[in-house]
Protein backbone atom coordinates (compact mmCIF):
# COMPACT_ATOMS: atom_id res chain seq x y z
CA UNK A 1 0.00 0.00 0.00
CA UNK A 2 1.08 3.53 -0.93
CA UNK A 3 0.75 6.48 0.89
CA UNK A 4 -1.29 8.96 -0.19
CA UNK A 5 -0.25 12.55 -0.44
CA UNK A 6 0.28 14.57 2.81
CA UNK A 7 -3.70 16.22 3.84
CA UNK A 8 -3.26 19.91 3.67
CA UNK A 9 -1.62 21.53 7.58
CA UNK A 10 -4.88 22.78 9.08
CA UNK A 11 -7.26 20.88 7.16
CA UNK A 12 -8.67 18.83 10.11
CA UNK A 13 -8.58 15.61 8.16
CA UNK A 14 -7.40 12.23 8.62
CA UNK A 15 -7.57 9.07 6.20
CA UNK A 16 -8.49 5.82 7.98
CA UNK A 17 -7.76 2.16 6.46
CA UNK A 18 -11.12 0.56 7.08
CA UNK A 19 -10.55 -2.98 8.14
CA UNK A 20 -13.70 -5.71 8.82
CA UNK A 21 -13.95 -8.30 11.59
CA UNK A 22 -16.87 -10.44 11.53
CA UNK A 23 -18.79 -11.69 14.94
CA UNK A 24 -20.74 -15.12 15.55
CA UNK A 25 -23.80 -14.44 17.71
CA UNK A 26 -25.63 -17.41 17.86
CA UNK A 27 -27.54 -17.66 14.40
CA UNK A 28 -26.05 -14.45 13.61
CA UNK A 29 -23.10 -12.59 12.14
CA UNK A 30 -22.55 -9.45 12.18
CA UNK A 31 -19.67 -7.31 10.49
CA UNK A 32 -17.54 -4.73 12.78
CA UNK A 33 -16.89 -1.79 11.12
CA UNK A 34 -13.10 -0.77 12.21
CA UNK A 35 -10.40 2.21 11.45
CA UNK A 36 -6.72 2.61 11.82
CA UNK A 37 -5.09 5.58 11.09
CA UNK A 38 -3.33 4.69 7.75
CA UNK A 39 0.05 6.44 8.55
CA UNK A 40 0.62 4.09 11.09
CA UNK A 41 0.09 1.42 8.72
CA UNK A 42 3.30 0.51 7.08
CA UNK A 43 1.68 -1.90 4.24
CA UNK A 44 -1.41 -4.32 3.95
CA UNK A 45 -0.62 -7.92 2.70
CA UNK A 46 -2.32 -11.45 2.38
CA UNK A 47 -1.62 -13.93 5.64
CA UNK A 48 1.72 -15.38 5.15
CA UNK A 49 3.30 -18.21 6.75
CA UNK A 50 3.07 -18.09 10.13
CA UNK A 51 5.62 -19.93 12.03
CA UNK A 52 4.05 -20.67 16.00
CA UNK A 53 5.97 -20.09 18.91
CA UNK A 54 5.79 -21.59 22.19
CA UNK A 55 4.38 -19.82 25.54
CA UNK A 56 2.60 -17.13 24.32
CA UNK A 57 -1.37 -16.07 24.43
CA UNK A 58 -3.48 -17.72 21.99
CA UNK A 59 -4.12 -14.37 20.20
CA UNK A 60 -0.78 -14.37 19.00
CA UNK A 61 -0.82 -16.50 16.20
CA UNK A 62 3.25 -16.67 15.71
CA UNK A 63 5.97 -14.92 13.51
CA UNK A 64 6.54 -14.44 10.35
CA UNK A 65 9.38 -13.14 8.18
CA UNK A 66 8.72 -9.90 5.57
CA UNK A 67 11.64 -9.21 3.53
CA UNK A 68 14.26 -10.04 6.36
CA UNK A 69 12.46 -8.98 9.55
CA UNK A 70 10.49 -10.78 11.90
CA UNK A 71 7.06 -9.55 12.61
CA UNK A 72 4.74 -11.05 15.43
CA UNK A 73 1.28 -11.75 13.75
CA UNK A 74 -1.24 -10.55 15.94
CA UNK A 75 -5.35 -12.06 15.55
CA UNK A 76 -7.06 -9.33 16.29
CA UNK A 77 -10.58 -10.86 16.28
CA UNK A 78 -8.91 -13.35 19.04
CA UNK A 79 -7.56 -10.75 21.29
CA UNK A 80 -11.14 -9.28 21.07
CA UNK A 81 -12.61 -12.14 22.29
CA UNK A 82 -15.07 -12.36 19.07
CA UNK A 83 -16.20 -15.87 18.04
CA UNK A 84 -15.58 -16.41 13.99
CA UNK A 85 -18.04 -17.52 11.57
CA UNK A 86 -16.47 -20.99 10.66
CA UNK A 87 -18.90 -21.21 7.62
CA UNK A 88 -17.83 -17.57 6.37
CA UNK A 89 -15.89 -16.53 3.03
CA UNK A 90 -13.61 -14.66 4.48
CA UNK A 91 -10.31 -12.66 2.88
CA UNK A 92 -7.98 -12.15 5.80
CA UNK A 93 -5.24 -9.52 5.33
CA UNK A 94 -2.38 -8.65 7.96
CA UNK A 95 -2.22 -5.06 8.89
CA UNK A 96 1.98 -4.00 9.10
CA UNK A 97 1.56 -1.16 11.64
CA UNK A 98 4.65 0.94 12.98
CA UNK A 99 5.33 2.13 16.20
CA UNK A 100 8.66 3.88 17.76
CA UNK A 101 9.93 1.48 15.17
CA UNK A 102 8.65 -1.78 16.04
CA UNK A 103 6.74 -3.94 13.60
CA UNK A 104 3.58 -5.53 14.52
CA UNK A 105 0.94 -7.53 12.29
CA UNK A 106 -2.45 -7.34 13.04
CA UNK A 107 -4.53 -10.25 11.86
CA UNK A 108 -7.98 -8.78 10.69
CA UNK A 109 -10.86 -10.24 8.54
CA UNK A 110 -11.18 -7.96 5.62
CA UNK A 111 -9.16 -4.85 4.33
CA UNK A 112 -11.77 -2.47 2.27
CA UNK A 113 -10.53 0.99 1.54
CA UNK A 114 -9.33 4.09 2.57
CA UNK A 115 -11.53 6.74 3.74
CA UNK A 116 -11.08 10.15 4.65
CA UNK A 117 -12.83 11.59 7.02
CA UNK A 118 -13.00 14.85 8.88
CA UNK A 119 -12.13 15.00 12.86
CA UNK A 120 -14.63 17.33 13.74
CA UNK A 121 -17.50 14.34 12.32
CA UNK A 122 -15.39 12.09 14.48
CA UNK A 123 -16.63 11.80 18.41
CA UNK A 124 -15.20 10.96 20.86
CA UNK A 125 -15.36 7.21 22.87
CA UNK A 126 -17.53 7.92 25.71
CA UNK A 127 -19.00 3.87 26.27
CA UNK A 128 -18.16 0.61 26.83
CA UNK A 129 -18.07 -2.31 23.92
CA UNK A 130 -19.01 -4.55 26.28
CA UNK A 131 -17.43 -7.68 27.43
CA UNK A 132 -14.49 -8.78 26.31
CA UNK A 133 -10.84 -7.17 25.63
CA UNK A 134 -12.26 -4.53 23.71
CA UNK A 135 -13.06 -1.58 25.33
CA UNK A 136 -13.00 2.34 25.58
CA UNK A 137 -9.15 2.25 26.16
CA UNK A 138 -8.82 1.20 22.45
CA UNK A 139 -11.65 2.79 21.07
CA UNK A 140 -10.60 6.50 20.17
CA UNK A 141 -13.56 7.54 18.33
CA UNK A 142 -16.52 6.62 16.15
CA UNK A 143 -17.92 7.77 13.09
CA UNK A 144 -20.92 7.66 11.17
CA UNK A 145 -20.37 6.65 7.23
CA UNK A 146 -22.78 5.24 4.81
CA UNK A 147 -26.30 3.11 5.17
CA UNK A 148 -26.45 4.53 8.99
CA UNK A 149 -23.49 2.08 9.95
CA UNK A 150 -20.80 3.76 12.47
CA UNK A 151 -17.25 2.95 12.05
CA UNK A 152 -14.95 2.81 15.20
CA UNK A 153 -11.27 3.61 15.52
CA UNK A 154 -9.16 1.57 17.54
CA UNK A 155 -6.36 2.34 18.80
CA UNK A 156 -3.48 0.14 18.32
CA UNK A 157 -1.15 1.95 19.99
CA UNK A 158 -2.80 1.10 23.19
CA UNK A 159 -3.21 -2.80 21.89
CA UNK A 160 0.58 -2.83 21.70
CA UNK A 161 0.90 -1.65 24.97
CA UNK A 162 -1.04 -3.94 26.62
CA UNK A 163 0.75 -6.74 25.19
CA UNK A 164 3.64 -6.02 26.57
CA UNK A 165 5.58 -5.77 23.36
CA UNK A 166 5.74 -1.73 23.85
CA UNK A 167 6.06 -0.06 27.13
CA UNK A 168 7.05 3.66 27.11
CA UNK A 169 8.79 4.47 30.53
CA UNK A 170 9.89 7.82 32.37
CA UNK A 171 13.04 6.12 33.69
CA UNK A 172 15.84 8.72 33.76
CA UNK A 173 18.17 9.92 35.95
CA UNK A 174 16.97 12.15 38.02
CA UNK A 175 19.88 14.49 38.48
CA UNK A 176 20.34 14.52 34.44
CA UNK A 177 16.52 16.15 34.22
CA UNK A 178 16.31 20.00 33.89
CA UNK A 179 14.22 21.97 36.55
CA UNK A 180 11.68 24.21 34.99
CA UNK A 181 8.31 25.87 36.03
CA UNK A 182 5.57 27.34 34.99
CA UNK A 183 2.20 25.91 33.16
CA UNK A 184 2.08 23.13 30.54
CA UNK A 185 -0.72 22.61 28.35
CA UNK A 186 -1.25 18.83 27.67
CA UNK A 187 -3.33 18.01 24.67
CA UNK A 188 -4.31 14.66 24.30
CA UNK A 189 -6.94 12.34 24.08
CA UNK A 190 -5.64 9.01 25.49
CA UNK A 191 -6.16 9.14 29.64
CA UNK A 192 -2.86 6.80 29.27
CA UNK A 193 -0.74 9.01 27.43
CA UNK A 194 -1.75 11.95 29.19
CA UNK A 195 -0.93 10.49 33.08
CA UNK A 196 2.37 9.67 31.22
CA UNK A 197 3.07 13.49 29.98
CA UNK A 198 2.10 14.86 33.21
CA UNK A 199 4.33 12.38 35.81
CA UNK A 200 7.16 13.48 33.07
CA UNK A 201 6.68 17.17 33.36
CA UNK A 202 5.71 17.10 36.69
CA UNK A 203 9.24 15.60 37.27
CA UNK A 204 10.58 18.57 35.82
CA UNK A 205 9.08 21.16 38.09
CA UNK A 206 6.08 21.96 35.75
CA UNK A 207 2.31 22.07 36.25
CA UNK A 208 0.40 20.39 33.89
CA UNK A 209 -2.95 21.57 32.49
CA UNK A 210 -4.85 19.24 30.56
CA UNK A 211 -7.30 18.75 27.23
CA UNK A 212 -8.56 16.05 25.49
CA UNK A 213 -8.43 17.56 22.31
CA UNK A 214 -7.97 21.03 19.78
CA UNK A 215 -11.05 22.27 20.94
CA UNK A 216 -11.32 22.14 24.51
CA UNK A 217 -7.50 23.15 24.45
CA UNK A 218 -8.72 26.21 22.74
CA UNK A 219 -11.53 26.64 25.58
CA UNK A 220 -8.41 25.93 28.17
CA UNK A 221 -6.20 28.79 26.65
CA UNK A 222 -9.13 31.55 26.17
CA UNK A 223 -9.81 30.62 30.20
CA UNK A 224 -6.12 31.13 30.91
CA UNK A 225 -5.84 34.45 28.70
CA UNK A 226 -8.94 35.26 30.83
CA UNK A 227 -6.90 35.04 33.86
CA UNK A 228 -3.58 36.22 33.05
CA UNK A 229 -4.26 38.62 30.08
CA UNK A 230 -1.01 39.37 27.92
CA UNK A 231 1.08 38.19 30.89
CA UNK A 232 -0.42 34.57 29.81
CA UNK A 233 3.02 33.95 27.96
CA UNK A 234 4.86 34.23 31.22
CA UNK A 235 3.18 31.53 32.83
CA UNK A 236 2.14 28.99 30.29
CA UNK A 237 5.75 27.74 28.96
CA UNK A 238 4.97 25.32 26.57
CA UNK A 239 1.92 23.44 24.86
CA UNK A 240 2.23 19.36 24.09
CA UNK A 241 0.06 18.42 21.63
CA UNK A 242 -1.12 14.50 20.02
CA UNK A 243 -1.82 14.38 16.79
CA UNK A 244 -4.50 12.08 16.20
CA UNK A 245 -7.65 13.66 18.80
CA UNK A 246 -11.66 13.85 17.41
CA UNK A 247 -13.33 16.96 17.28
CA UNK A 248 -9.84 18.90 16.44
CA UNK A 249 -6.70 17.11 15.62
CA UNK A 250 -3.30 19.00 16.37
CA UNK A 251 -2.77 20.45 13.34
CA UNK A 252 -5.52 22.00 12.95
CA UNK A 253 -5.07 23.22 16.83
CA UNK A 254 -1.73 24.46 15.66
CA UNK A 255 -3.16 26.54 12.50
CA UNK A 256 -5.27 28.36 15.09
CA UNK A 257 -3.19 28.49 17.84
CA UNK A 258 -1.10 30.34 14.93
CA UNK A 259 -3.47 32.39 13.79
CA UNK A 260 -4.35 34.21 17.34
CA UNK A 261 -1.96 36.56 18.56
CA UNK A 262 -2.50 36.26 22.10
CA UNK A 263 -1.33 32.18 21.89
CA UNK A 264 0.67 32.19 18.61
CA UNK A 265 4.30 32.70 20.73
CA UNK A 266 3.54 30.03 23.00
CA UNK A 267 5.84 27.55 21.84
CA UNK A 268 4.11 24.19 20.66
CA UNK A 269 5.74 20.64 20.93
CA UNK A 270 3.46 17.28 18.95
CA UNK A 271 4.09 14.62 20.60
CA UNK A 272 2.62 11.68 19.01
CA UNK A 273 2.75 7.72 18.16
CA UNK A 274 2.82 8.48 14.43
CA UNK A 275 6.52 8.42 13.62
CA UNK A 276 6.30 8.80 9.89
CA UNK A 277 8.41 11.35 7.79
CA UNK A 278 5.38 12.95 6.24
CA UNK A 279 3.59 13.94 9.86
CA UNK A 280 6.98 15.29 11.42
CA UNK A 281 6.98 17.18 8.09
CA UNK A 282 3.25 18.43 8.48
CA UNK A 283 4.13 19.31 11.92
CA UNK A 284 7.03 21.68 11.33
CA UNK A 285 4.76 23.53 8.32
CA UNK A 286 1.83 23.98 11.22
CA UNK A 287 4.25 25.53 13.71
CA UNK A 288 5.89 23.07 15.85
CA UNK A 289 9.13 23.63 17.39
CA UNK A 290 9.32 19.92 18.01
CA UNK A 291 8.04 16.46 16.59
CA UNK A 292 8.61 13.64 19.55
CA UNK A 293 7.55 9.87 19.07
CA UNK A 294 5.93 8.71 22.43
CA UNK A 295 7.61 7.79 24.08
CA UNK A 296 11.55 8.41 24.34
CA UNK A 297 12.01 9.64 28.19
CA UNK A 298 16.18 10.72 27.30
CA UNK A 299 14.30 12.81 24.06
CA UNK A 300 11.33 14.16 25.59
CA UNK A 301 12.92 15.69 28.53
CA UNK A 302 16.02 17.19 26.23
CA UNK A 303 13.57 18.68 23.71
CA UNK A 304 11.39 20.07 25.97
CA UNK A 305 14.02 21.68 27.97
CA UNK A 306 15.42 23.22 25.15
CA UNK A 307 12.11 24.30 23.95
CA UNK A 308 11.13 25.71 27.22
CA UNK A 309 14.57 27.57 27.63
CA UNK A 310 14.41 29.17 24.58
CA UNK A 311 11.04 30.42 24.95
CA UNK A 312 11.97 31.95 28.18
CA UNK A 313 15.42 33.45 26.77
CA UNK A 314 13.05 34.77 23.33
CA UNK A 315 12.52 38.88 23.38
CA UNK A 316 8.95 38.13 22.94
CA UNK A 317 8.64 37.31 26.75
Amino acid sequence: MKKNDILQVGSNEMELVDFRVFKQDGDNVYEGIYGVNVVKVREIIKIPNITKIPNVPDFVKGIFDLRGVVIPAIDLAKWMQIEVPKNLDLKPRVLIAEFNGILIGFIVHEAKRIRRINWKDIEAANFSAGNGALNKAQITGVTKIENGEVLLILDLETIVQELGLYQPSLDFEDEKIEKLNGFALVVDDSLTARKLIKDALKKMGMKPIEANNGAVALDKLEELYGIYGDNLTKELKIIISDVEMPQMDGFNFAAKLKEDERFANIPLVFNSSISDHFSETRGKKAGGEAYLTKFDAPEFYSEISRVVKSHINSKDV
